[in-house]
């Protein structure tokens, strides 16, 4: 008998958005500044499957053309935009599985995050190893980038394994230490994280603190 394909951790990640997203209700708050949860769900629809608003994101010229295009997006019928979400158009570059591995991982577990951490009383998740790792190997690469608005030297290391990633070159690194998922979630320019070290030159840690990490 053929065992079935397992599930993604990516579309794990997008399914538990989806639920959570409907148990709280469009109005509900995130992490992500004064967006609620229907204006993080029309961002995700609009990042993975709008030619023309999808570069705003990442390109500052172009995001009044996005945040026009993510308000028309919110407007619609609630349902409509956690189906949209949960059930991509096929044609979605999200679909690729270089895509999926990494940045829809990284992308669905901190907006999973945002919402989780945005409501009373959240506790941080136990994840599996398999979770960790794939986040690992995915910030080990895309940390690079989120790191650089600190300008200093940076270095992550896993608390379970002790395994170390430079994300920025450069003697005296700040050295983060904890567990991966809080890793993520710091080098995204969250705050409400926990059970992180830092070590290294005191000015380059609160410089590091201070920045505008993240997308």
């Amino acid at each position: 008998m053929k065992l079935p394909r397992p599930v993604p951790i990516a579309t794990r990640e997008r399914d538990a958005l989806c639920d959570l997203a409907e148990s709280l209700g469009p109005d509900a708050p995130t992490l992500c500044g004064d967006w609620t949860v229907r204006d993080l769900l029309a961002h995700l629809i609009v990042r993975e499957s709008s030619p023309l608003g999808a570069p705003g994101i990442v390109l500052p010229p172009l995001s009044g053309l996005t945040e026009a295009t993510q308000r028309r997006v919110a407007a619609q019928d609630f349902a409509d935009l956690v189906a949209r979400v949960r059930t991509p158009a096929l044609w979605s570059p999200s679909r690729l599985v270089p895509v999926e591995a990494t940045a829809n991982l990284l992308e669905f577990f901190v907006h999973h995050e945002d919402l989780r951490r945005a409501q009373p009383d959240w506790e941080p998740r136990v994840l599996d190893p398999g979770t960790d790792a794939a986040l690992w190997r995915a910030i080990r690469i895309a940390g690079r980038g989120l790191v650089r608005p600190a300008g200093v030297p940076v270095v992550i290391t896993r608390e379970d394994t002790g395994a170390t990633a430079e994300l920025r070159g450069g003697a005296a690194p700040v050295v983060v230490s904890g567990p991966v998922s809080e890793l993520v979630l710091f080098l995204y320019g969250r705050a409400q994280v926990r059970g992180l070290s830092f070590g290294g030159i005191e000015e380059r840690i609160a410089r590091l603190k201070a920045a505008r990490l993240g997308l």
